[in-house]
């Protein structure tokens, strides 16, 4: 396989993962249609809510949630490979947080890989925004490179993108494409989101695919958040494919997959590192 078409579904979720679903599977089959053979959604695709009460009401654990097993039906039905951003789910731990878990799911609906977040956005942003995601979702501790008949995934999710240490061994474990679902901010977004990305894809010879979540969300638990969308597609040299708007979408490319190879050899940073010294007390 020389190339492959992606399609990077934009979403609005609402709390409600059972709304959520159905225009996930909407946008999903309408990927296909334009011909894109691995699928990615964004970030919480199943529910966004700061409230826990609800979160416990509504969510699953990962063997019972129903929009993880309908997506696996339908990446089998359309014959796809698909990454769901992440779910949040139950994870039966006795402080009662959650996890945040990307998917990726194979042509014949089988699990190939998962991935737990790892880094966790606890900020406050100074216009009266605040996150503590650390209180809501358990952190991962494991990276995760996965295969594919198109190559190697590498998985990351939203905040990671800001540790370039994390980018750098996943390509170093041979990612050809590392894959960003997001729910970025519309302040952090306008200010750091394209150049961020461009970044990691030039520093490890990659492809980029960050398909985000968009707009002014909605529910009984959610009202007036903003995400920043603009969904991306970024190539190994740093160019922008195609990138959207701030409304739902499919947005499509085709990847060239000899890029990373001819890329990395060009500039072999992935192979160039050395030990160095920390700065002595006297120093600093």
């Amino acid at each position: 396989m020389s190339t492959v078409r992606v399609g990077l579904v934009q979403l609005c979720s609402c709390d409600h993962p059972a709304e959520n679903l159905i225009t996930l599977e909407r946008m999903i089959r309408e990927a296909h249609a334009g011909g894109a053979a691995f699928i990615l959604t964004p970030e919480v695709s199943n529910i966004i809510t700061s409230d826990r009460d609800h979160q416990s009401t509504v969510l699953s654990i990962e063997a019972d949630d129903p929009t993880l097993k309908r997506l696996r039906v339908v990446a089998e039905e359309l014959s796809i490979w698909l990454l769901i951003g992440s779910l949040a789910l139950k994870s039966g731990a006795a402080d009662g947080r959650f996890v945040n878990r990307c998917f990726l799911i194979s042509p014949t609906g089988t699990i190939v890989a998962w991935y737990d977040k790892i880094h966790m956005f606890d900020v406050q942003l100074g216009n009266g925004e605040q996150y503590r995601e650390s209180a809501q979702f358990q952190p991962g501790d494991r990276a995760v490179v996965a295969d594919t008949d198109f190559g190697k995934i590498g998985m990351t999710i939203c905040y990671d993108l800001r540790f370039p240490h994390l980018h750098r061994t996943l390509a170093k474990l041979g990612a050809s494409i590392i894959t960003a679902p997001t729910a970025f901010t519309v302040p952090t977004g306008q200010a750091h989101w394209e150049v961020l990305l461009r970044a990691r894809a030039i520093e490890t010879g990659s492809f980029i695919l960050a398909p985000a979540q968009c707009g002014t969300h909605q529910g009984d638990t959610t009202k007036n958040r903003k995400t920043y969308g603009h969904s991306i597609i970024i190539d190994p040299w740093g160019r922008v494919l195609a990138q959207a708007e701030n409304t739902p979408c499919v947005t499509f490319a085709d990847l060239d997959l000899s890029l990373p190879q001819e890329v990395r050899a060009k500039i072999p940073a992935l192979t160039h590192d050395r030990e160095f010294k920390q700065p002595d007390d006297h120093q600093q």
